[in-house]
């Protein structure tokens, strides 16, 4: 007890000497004075109990020395605010709004001003608070440290990473020269074994410099700076790195054909290790880039298939692995080909032959012809295999060729079989009965016809027989082109042509072509012409009869009908004449009025007419 007796005293007499009232008797640890004394220490905020009873004591010294204290206090509580502001704006941590009074964030970046490191328990408590910035900064402040006592920097203060001594002491790691103004930066910061360091860097590359310029056969070159774009080019060598074309250049343009030379050839050496290493020909012990192999590998790189000599050379050196990995490359090839829809040459066939690869030839031809079939609108065909006789027609229009006979008897024997559920929509189109659609129809009837004519008008061209002008312009017809037709007859002098058949023939098909693009005045004056110098041929007659039926002269177009089969025509093909112009009808209220004619003529003769009829009433609803 009398040990904290004399504490307590010893206290008391302390506290009255800092707040200046020493001149105060009582010195009882019981005393008012005390009390007040020890509030005010501790900041406690005097009541106004307290301050006047210091005033009626007389210790105005003693106030005055309270208020100074309390005024600096809060002074310095205000500092303490404003520094920890500025040192979260420095450290990117502004996003912690945390008291300075209770956040541990004050430490941890006073902490890093300075110049102390992290523990691993503080690193993970910047993590936890998403303070990634700070963090990542503490990082660097740490490399600037590690730096400095790498570079014998230690007495340099500042450990903020924009320091620019940073920046010197990060080039001086990766042997980067500085440049003047950074090497005198250091001498002027009295960083003198730094800068010994950086010296000491620079002698070393030098010697480099001048062992690669001996190496690489540039000894010629007198420019020793470390600067010269021949230092980089040559380190780009050593490190095995691809010289760009700007190298190569600079290199040429300085007369440095040796170390271009030793370059390629440094290159081509390692391009050749890395072709054995993927065509596994690594047991070959050339690894020279004037071997042939390599040659070999270059080529096959480029063009995925060996010649018969390159083959050779692989068999004779056992290098057999090579030529699957070749052959299976170039298969590959091949089938991306066929996938993008082209034709395989006969190059290519015969070598898919020579190494048994028919399977791939096949599947060549299948695509060929799937591709054909739905080119020409006949993808529904059943017959898929390429064996097919469709097929070969199919490859014959493409090439332009003319079919055989056995050809056309072909297609106009088979057929598509259309499924029941279009069954409506082809006999529209086509045929009164449902039977599948003829394969001689449609785009290889047009194709067909298109061949015909172009044959006809080279053979025109060839021997200038007109028969030959009238079996083109009839095929153009055939072949939707009429305006085709009349452009082969245009300047046509009919005067001069002797032949009365002749001339009727090339007079009807001209008519026929009128016809086609809807000028009928000029096709039946074609038509009448015909029929003067012919009047036996049943051809014109047939067409006056067209005519007068797609002009709705009925009546007409009977009689014309009657004279053609007087003189030969079949029955059918006037029926066939009068289907096209149902038709082809524009106008449905016409549509409905021939089809009237024709029922009431001959309801069972005109049958077919009734479903051209449904559809007009299906298009009217």
């Amino acid at each position: 007890m009398r040990k904290q007796s004399q504490n307590r005293l010893e206290h008391f007499t302390s506290l009255k000497s800092k707040y200046q009232a020493t001149k105060y008797n009582d010195s009882s640890p019981a005393s008012l004075l005390y009390l007040i004394l020890r509030k005010v220490d501790l900041g406690i905020e005097l009541s106004d109990l307290e301050l006047n009873w210091l005033g009626e004591s007389e210790l105005k010294e003693t106030l005055e020395a309270i208020k100074q204290e309390q005024q600096h206090r809060f002074q310095e509580f205000g500092n303490l605010e404003f520094e920890f502001s500025k040192l979260k704006s420095k450290y990117k941590a502004t996003k912690d709004n945390i008291s300075w009074q209770s956040s541990r964030l004050y430490f941890l970046l006073l902490k890093l001003e300075s110049g102390n490191l992290l523990t691993d328990s503080e690193v993970k408590w910047l993590r936890a608070n998403g303070l990634h910035e700070t963090n990542q900064i503490a990082q660097e402040v740490k490399r600037f440290t590690q730096l400095k006592s790498k570079y014998k920097a230690t007495q340099y203060q500042d450990s903020y990473p924009d320091s620019k001594l940073y920046q010197i002491l990060k080039k001086l790691e990766v042997t980067q020269s500085l440049s003047n103004s950074e090497y005198n930066w250091l001498i002027n910061n009295q960083l003198l074994e730094t800068a010994e360091i950086f010296k000491q860097q620079e002698s070393v590359k030098e010697a480099n410099f001048a062992e690669l310029k001996d190496k690489y056969q540039a000894i010629k070159y007198s420019d020793l700076s470390l600067s010269s774009p021949l230092y980089l080019i040559l380190q780009n060598i050593d490190a095995k790195n691809h010289l760009s074309d700007s190298e190569i250049n600079w290199l040429e343009q300085k007369g440095f054909s040796e170390t271009i030379a030793i370059a390629q050839e440094l290159e081509q050496t390692r391009e050749f290790a890395a072709l054995k290493a993927k065509y596994k020909a690594t047991e070959y012990q050339d690894s020279t880039p004037k071997s042939h192999l390599y040659k070999i590998l270059k080529r096959l790189e480029l063009s995925n298939q060996l010649g018969e000599q390159d083959i050779n050379f692989l068999k004779k050196r056992k290098l057999t692995g090579i030529i699957e990995i070749a052959n299976e490359k170039y298969v590959s090839t091949l089938k991306y080909k066929i996938d993008l829809g082209e034709l395989l040459n006969e190059s290519e066939i015969e070598w898919l032959k020579n190494n048994r690869r028919e399977d791939i030839i096949i599947l060549a031809q299948e695509k060929h012809f799937t591709a054909l079939k739905t080119k020409y609108d006949v993808l529904d065909y059943q017959d898929k295999s390429h064996t097919s006789l469709l097929y070969t027609i199919l490859q014959k229009l493409e090439l332009k060729e003319r079919l055989e006979p056995t050809d056309i008897a072909w297609l106009q024997e088979n057929r598509i079989e259309v499924p029941l559920a279009t069954y409506s929509y082809y006999r529209w189109q086509k045929e009164p009965q449902y039977q599948g659609i003829k394969l001689f129809s449609g785009k290889i009837l047009i194709a067909y016809h298109t061949i015909e004519a172009n044959f006809y008008e080279q053979e025109f061209q060839r021997t200038e027989n007109k028969w030959n002008l009238a079996n083109a312009s009839s095929h153009w017809r055939k072949a939707d082109e009429p305006k085709q037709a009349l452009q082969l007859t245009n300047n046509l002098e009919f005067d001069k042509i002797k032949e009365n058949k002749l001339k009727a023939a090339l007079l009807t098909s001209r008519g026929g072509a009128f016809r086609d693009i809807e000028k009928l005045d000029k096709a039946e004056n074609c038509a009448r012409q015909a029929i003067e110098h012919q009047p036996k041929s049943h051809h014109p007659y047939t067409l006056m009869g067209a005519i007068c039926f797609e002009r709705h002269q009925y009546s007409d177009g009977e009689y014309w009908f009657e004279e053609a089969i007087k003189r030969g025509a079949n029955p059918r093909d006037m029926d066939s004449e009068i289907k096209r112009v149902v038709k082809n009808a524009k106008d449905e209220n016409k549509r409905r009025e021939v089809i009237e004619y024709l029922l009431k003529k001959d309801s069972k003769r005109y049958a077919w007419a009734k479903s051209y009829l449904k559809k007009t009433s299906d298009n009217g609803k």
